[in-house]
């Protein structure tokens, strides 16, 4: 539930996105829709002759999408855990997993030669994104580029009923104001073109959904997001309280907007 340093990345945080949290973030984190991925292969006209690198991968809810689209996909996350369960959970056969970080990005370089597109899933924040931005322009073809998702407002910072019982309930478990966003707020939308603007051509898009959620997938949703050392020592305590707290919010109806920045070469 954190946010970076200034000129923090990957490589040099420990997320703590390792050990149980693999698990609740394979099976809870959320996909990204048909309609957003579509939009990015439209945009860079990306086909079976190109390769998609996808940085801070996770277990692969992007990466694999992308592999059913082009020739080949390469996920990239600087935790070997979450390589790990990706490999585990992959139905497409030409993704391969990289142990590496954002500041990996030139090493990739001379492996892969150029590529269709760099890609990042909700994973931005973690990284330097200036840095990142210029070290990607020479990697990527002619009409190629680099898209940034966010995917969706986090479930404790939402305008509803729920979401705000879930925010005070985190709150007072981890002793701290959540007000982060994971870049999902406009101002850092902004500062994110900007940046991308130096380098490429910037168009946003958006693709919007509602879903309804119910107990076991905010608690799990929630649980991927910790870091290791966050988690509850009784996690089925930890999920009746939460249960108990947003009970008399129900239904557990959530407005998803993906947000999208394309930068073309």
């Amino acid at each position: 539930m954190g946010n970076r340093g200034p000129g923090s990345t990957l490589e040099s945080v420990d997320l703590g996105f390792r050990g149980d949290v693999v698990e609740f973030y394979q099976r809870y984190r959320r996909g990204y829709p048909d309609a957003a991925v579509d939009a990015v292969v439209a945009e860079f006209g990306l086909g079976a002759d190109d390769v998609v690198v996808d940085l801070g991968c996770g277990t692969g809810q992007l990466t694999v999408p992308f592999a059913r689209r082009v020739r080949a996909a390469v996920g990239v996350d600087p935790e070997p855990d979450m390589l790990a369960a990706a490999r585990r959970a992959a139905d497409a056969a030409n993704v391969n997993w990289v142990l590496g970080a954002d500041t990996d990005v030139p090493a990739l370089g001379l492996l892969l030669g150029t590529v269709g597109a760099v890609t990042i899933g909700q994973a931005l924040h973690w990284m330097d994104h200036e840095r990142l931005f210029r070290a990607v322009h020479p990697l990527v073809r002619p009409g190629g580029g680099v898209a940034v998702f966010t995917n969706g407002t986090p479930l404790w910072l939402q305008d509803t009923g729920w979401s705000r019982a879930l925010r005070a309930f985190m709150e007072q478990y981890l002793g701290t104001r959540l007000t982060l966003t994971c870049g999902a707020d406009e101002h850092t939308q902004q500062r994110y073109a900007d940046a991308l603007g130096e380098h490429f051509t910037v168009r946003r898009h958006l693709v919007e959904y509602e879903d309804d959620l119910d107990v076991e997938h905010i608690v799990g949703g929630v649980l991927s997001a910790l870091p290791v050392d966050k988690l509850p020592s009784d996690r089925a305590a930890f999920t009746v309280a939460l249960r108990d707290i947003l009970q008399p919010h129900a239904p557990f109806t959530e407005r998803v907007d993906v947000r999208i920045l394309t930068g073309r070469r």
